[in-house]
């Protein structure tokens, strides 16, 4: 009988001790900005440099108006009072409210970190400023440090420099603007090695951002302190839209360097490490130049790259395990390559893919098949819009130019009338076939 009448066990939803104290712990980090330390009052805060910083952003508010605006003071008991966020990124001594509030950079020498009577420091600096101006000071302190990487020079990278400046500045400005300010034994810390710079800020990602999520390059927009963020994003530290993540990845891609890697160390430290060797040689970067603009993902390069030094060739499981994925992943991967025109299967039923050069012009191709390039190679594929739009034709001249590009094998159609959607055919792969005019490689 008592059995009869008991809930079912499924009907209770129990949620882990983490998923309910990580909302818990960003709601106290948004009201720690917002606090009023005890005996803080308006002569605490360098109402010079809010002029000198936020005068060209406001220039019709006072100094006092300006903080107001950003919710960084308060009237209480008829006066104003400056909030914890006010002292730290205005404050005549931040380190008053803030003892580590600053940011300490250490130059190692070699690889690894060694004590006592091997203690290999080369170089230690604390910087202390009001954050208004900290990002700017640590980024002129580290500069000198950062070195070229003559080696790469003639090449197509961006940066001439052994970490791109975007990505390194990124790392800090963020380290500062998202740190747990609750932790106040620790400061944001930059340690550089010969081969990696690492850049670590108190406190754990606040939910629902996740360790994993930012190592797979997802665009996250949440701020664990929104005044210091928003704040420091009108003084052009940082944007604010969730795009620095993505571009560091991108920057990285583009200076042939391994991607950005995040993590939590020591239980309460999320570090950011950059490693400055390049993924690939002089030919492999020169190589990969031509593949620039067909819109490839750092990792999609990175398996063209193997291929090429494996005799042009790569299957699914090579795919999974350079890149780290699961097959799922690698599929979805392999099956944009093929409709960009970079990779094919080597027969029916295959698994084996070979890699092409990306798509060209022939001297016989319709001069208006020549002109879809950039979207076929951008997009790995044609729809009716898309020659509409970029040929300036109506639909049934689309639809007309499309069926006769078909039947001629320069594109292949999958679906029907409105529904269909047009990839390069064989006629256009095989005239890309990056290996045509090489040697067969060895299997």
């Amino acid at each position: 009988m008592n059995s009869a009448i008991q809930a079912p066990q499924s009907s209770i939803s129990i949620f882990p001790a983490h998923q309910i104290a990580a909302p818990k712990s960003a709601k106290a980090q948004g009201l720690l900005e917002r606090s009023f330390p005890l005996g803080a009052s308006m002569e605490d805060v360098d109402l010079d440099l809010v002029r000198e910083r936020l005068g060209p952003v406001w220039p019709n508010l006072s100094a006092e108006d300006a903080l107001r605006h950003y919710g960084l003071i308060a009237g209480r008991n008829g006066r104003s009072v400056p909030t914890l966020a006010a002292l730290l990124l205005f404050g005549r001594d931040p380190t008053r409210w803030h003892p580590r509030c600053g940011i300490d950079f250490v130059r190692w020498e070699g690889a690894e970190r060694k004590h006592g009577a091997e203690l290999n420091i080369a170089k230690r600096m604390r910087i202390e400023a009001p954050l208004a101006v900290l990002i700017q000071q640590a980024r002129e302190a580290i500069q000198p440090f950062i070195r070229e990487r003559q080696h790469l020079h003639d090449l197509f990278l961006i940066e001439k420099l052994e970490y791109p400046t975007f990505v390194w500045q990124e790392a800090i400005v963020n380290a500062v603007a998202h740190r747990d300010y609750s932790l106040q034994g620790a400061p944001t810390e930059v340690w550089m090695y010969d081969d990696r710079m690492e850049i670590r800020s108190p406190g754990l990602p606040p939910a629902p951002v996740t360790i994993d999520a930012l190592n797979r390059r997802e665009r996250l927009h949440y701020s664990r302190n929104p005044l210091l963020v928003r704040t420091l994003a009108d003084l052009q530290y940082m944007r604010d839209l969730g795009e620095g993540i993505p571009r560091m990845f991108d920057e990285m891609d583009r200076a042939g360097c391994y991607p950005p890697r995040f993590e939590v160390v020591g239980g309460f430290v999320f570090q950011v490490t950059l490693r400055n060797e390049p993924i690939y040689d002089r030919d492999t970067l020169e190589w990969l130049r031509k593949f620039e603009n067909v819109g490839l993902s750092g990792d999609q390069k990175r398996m063209l790259a193997y291929a090429r030094a494996h005799g042009d060739r790569f299957t699914s499981r090579d795919y999974q395990r350079v890149i780290r994925t699961e097959m799922y992943g690698a599929s979805n991967a392999i099956k944009d390559m093929i409709r960009k025109g970079v990779a094919r299967s080597t027969g029916k039923g295959s698994r084996i893919y070979q890699v092409q050069e990306p798509l060209q012009a022939q001297p016989d191709m319709p001069a208006d098949l020549v002109r879809l390039l950039p979207v076929i190679r951008r997009n790995g594929r044609l729809a009716n819009a898309d020659v509409v739009k970029t040929l300036g034709v109506s639909r049934p001249t689309a639809t007309r130019l499309l069926s006769e590009w078909l039947a001629s094998q320069w594109l292949c159609r999958e679906g029907q009338r409105r529904w269909a959607t047009y990839y390069p055919g064989d006629r256009l792969l095989h005239q890309a076939h990056y290996a045509s005019d090489r040697p067969e490689a060895d299997a």
